[in-house]
């Protein structure tokens, strides 16, 4: 059985996605939430969700149970985003009852689903930087958020000029240090201009 527990604010969608939910034997329903505030003490096996990018958190020590979301969102750079916040099967709102069962049932088997319409793009977005020494470790976006951090940028800014919420600027803050060992954004940025990363 795959223990689900669905989370939306919205109680007509989440009365939506419980009989949906209900209908396939394979899947046992063990909470029904407007967030995602419940999850961690119910253990779920997998999360549905229909909620904004900004109320997501990145997985802590990887015990976060998969999340397939619903959204309207649709374009390659807020997709990488999502899938680095730990989501596992991106789907559009309007996905038919097969396909979300589906993206349950593969998201609990340790699979991924996104829309082969932006999976070509998202892998472009997501491909690591290809140059000399080690620049491989960092990706496309890190590389943007590292060179406005060079530029003094707050994760305030970062966020804006980005497109993306403030809290994944930190999670992107959080894996450039890790990436580079350095211990401040003060050192990242140094490191960075030493490997060539960023130039100024």
């Amino acid at each position: 059985m795959i223990r689900l527990l669905i989370a939306a604010p919205s109680a007509v969608v989440r009365a939506g996605l419980e009989a949906l939910a209900a209908s396939h034997p394979a899947i046992d329903l063990v909470g029904s939430f407007a967030d995602l505030s419940a999850a961690e003490p119910l253990r779920p096996d997998v999360v549905l969700a229909a909620l904004p990018l900004e109320d997501l958190a990145p997985p802590v020590d990887g015990r976060a149970p998969p999340l397939v979301l619903l959204s309207g969102e649709a374009q390659p750079a807020w997709t990488q985003e999502a899938f680095a916040l730990g989501v596992r099967a991106l789907l559009p709102r309007d996905a038919s009852a097969a396909e979300i069962l589906a993206a349950v049932e593969a998201a609990s088997s340790g699979l991924a689903v996104c829309d082969p319409r932006e999976l070509e793009a998202l892998l472009a977005c997501a491909a690591p930087v290809q140059a000399a020494g080690d620049r491989s470790v960092v990706t496309a976006r890190e590389l943007d958020v590292l060179r406005m951090m060079a530029e003094g940028a707050a994760n305030k800014t970062i966020a804006w000029k980005l497109g993306i919420s403030e809290h994944t600027v930190k999670f992107h803050v959080a894996s450039i240090l890790g990436k580079l060992h350095a211990a401040s954004r003060t050192e990242a940025v140094t490191i960075g201009i030493r490997k060539g990363l960023i130039l100024l």
